[in-house]
């Protein structure tokens, strides 16, 4: 059984872009561009990973891991923050809410995030 990943990423060019290359690496990938599209993917599917962009049209991605965490049936879902939003504020909120990782996207290639991101499909 393929592990899903749901990506909530608003760029669209990049969201297609990790989705053909998790794929290619034998995920089931979901894409959602905002938090409350992102929320109700995840109540559907049940993703093993949520990666997540914490600057979103309308609710950003803190106000999505607060609902998230919220919502006993998703809640446990590992989330791993992927932005290029380098704030330590945000930073503290999305630690405070769990997330494994805060990744900033231009310090790493695609392919060095899909290796970290595999670490914790593990």
């Amino acid at each position: 059984m393929a592990k899903k990943i749901l990506l909530i990423e608003d760029e669209k060019i990049l969201a297609e872009m990790y989705q053909d290359k998790f794929s290619q690496e034998g995920f089931e990938v979901f894409l959602a561009f905002e938090s409350r599209e992102g929320l109700e993917i995840a109540k559907k599917e049940k993703p093993d990973l949520i990666i997540l962009d914490i600057l979103l049209p309308g609710e950003d991605g803190i106000v999505f891991l607060n609902w998230l965490r919220k919502d006993p049936e998703i809640a446990s879902i590992p989330v791993v923050a992927f932005s290029n939003y380098d704030d330590p504020v945000a930073k503290n909120q999305a630690a405070e809410l769990g997330v494994k990782d805060y990744l900033i996207k231009t310090n790493y290639t695609p392919q060095e995030i899909i290796e970290r991101i595999k670490e914790y499909l593990k």
